[in-house]
């Protein structure tokens, strides 16, 4: 009942919407799923004439390219999901045009990187690029560019991607459409008793809470990383929708109010700002510094910039402006931030008051090793 209520408040003034639709709604072992697209695209077109601004975040490119190619077994090897991600995206995006077409519907296609949305321009251009697609009332298909991404710009999964889309297009709402009804307190595979969780409150403590109690949160199946989704879309302010997407009719039921389905997953009061929201989950950190025990709290509690003197350790090898994770005396990592100075000359004034950097180093850029408004709490 009080997920109802909740949902009621978020579909009414619920215009931008990001759908993440998942491969396993898309796609069996057989290769691309073009039934189950077209009923998607039926419904997607339906909420777009209710005034609905739509992204889909969709995967299928690989299994599109073994539907293609008539290939039976999925490829194992890097160069070969590329290539076939390469033809499949061709047969993906028809499939798509195709279906939009039947409701006189235009779509675009928007591949990115991790580096894509890393760097702050692209960002920009990329985030400018979508909102003309969607004041055009042209539905954008995002999909990973998997055929030159590799493990350093890689996304990791398209449920990542979705949340990093929903933020930058400050979308009111984020659905994910996957093999499952939702988020469960136990794995529903394992035990017949597992209880699906409606909604979320505090996607931070349910993830601390669920931990240790819940293999469906953290074990196989990518429900791990649809929480971890919901929780970047959370912290800037947009509510999560998880849901079944081999239901039928399962978009319809999701948008209508009376209807509890899935797991709702509730923003946080205190979204971060755009460009915080950036540095904390755009970014892949490239080191680690570590504090000591007053700076820690200088920079938790008080929200002071991280000085010299309050650092104590410096890991990696890293320049000026780059993303690091900041760990407290114990190793735990409490927040991210882009560093003023590189590592080899953070090596060199640790521990030093701020007057000392000039004479250490030669020169003095910043006061600061990271300053306040480049500094995100975890």
């Amino acid at each position: 009942m009080l997920q109802r209520e909740y949902k009621k408040q978020i579909l009414k003034r619920a215009r931008r919407v990001v759908v993440k639709i998942g491969s396993q709604i898309l796609s069996s072992s057989q290769g691309i799923e073009e039934g189950r697209i077209k009923e998607l695209v039926r419904d997607l077109a339906a909420l777009q004439d209710q005034g609905k601004e739509l992204v889909v975040v969709s995967s299928g490119a690989v299994a599109a390219g073994m539907t293609r190619l008539g290939v039976r077994h999925r490829p194992k090897t890097v160069p070969q999901k590329q290539a076939l991600a390469a033809v499949g995206q061709i047969k993906l995006m028809a499939i798509y045009e195709k279906h939009f077409s039947r409701f006189d519907k235009s779509v675009a296609q928007v591949l990115l990187t991790h580096e894509d949305l890393a760097d702050r321009q692209r960002y920009l251009n990329a985030k400018h690029t979508l909102q003309t697609l969607l004041e055009s009332s042209i539905v954008p298909v995002v999909n990973e560019n998997d055929t030159v991404a590799v493990e350093e710009i890689k996304f990791g999964d398209n449920d990542h991607l979705s949340a990093l889309v929903a933020t930058l297009l400050e979308a009111d709402l984020l659905v994910i459409l996957s093999d499952v009804d939702g988020i469960f307190d136990r794995d529903p595979r394992e035990h017949e008793e597992a209880r699906l969780i409606p909604l979320i409150e505090d996607i931070k403590r349910s993830r601390e809470t669920l931990s240790g109690e819940s293999r469906s949160l953290y074990g196989t199946g990518g429900i791990s990383s649809k929480i971890a989704a919901a929780e970047k879309a959370a912290a800037a302010g947009i509510p999560t929708l998880i849901a079944n997407g081999l239901h039928s009719g399962i978009l319809p039921k999701l948008f209508d109010a009376k209807e509890e389905m899935g797991t709702l997953v509730l923003p946080e009061e205190n979204r971060l700002a755009s460009r915080k929201h950036w540095i904390a989950y755009n970014l892949k950190p490239s080191g680690e510094i570590v504090v000591d025990q007053g700076a820690y709290e200088a920079l938790v509690q008080k929200g002071k910039s991280l000085l010299p003197s309050g650092l104590r350790e410096v890991r990696g090898s890293f320049g000026v402006g780059e993303c690091v994770r900041c760990l407290d005396p114990h190793g735990r990592e409490f927040a991210r931030g882009l560093v003023n100075y590189g590592a080899q000359e953070l090596n060199q004034i640790k521990g030093l008051h701020t007057s000392k950097i000039e004479k250490v180093l030669g020169y003095k850029a910043y006061d600061e090793i990271i300053h306040r408004d480049d500094l995100v709490v975890l």
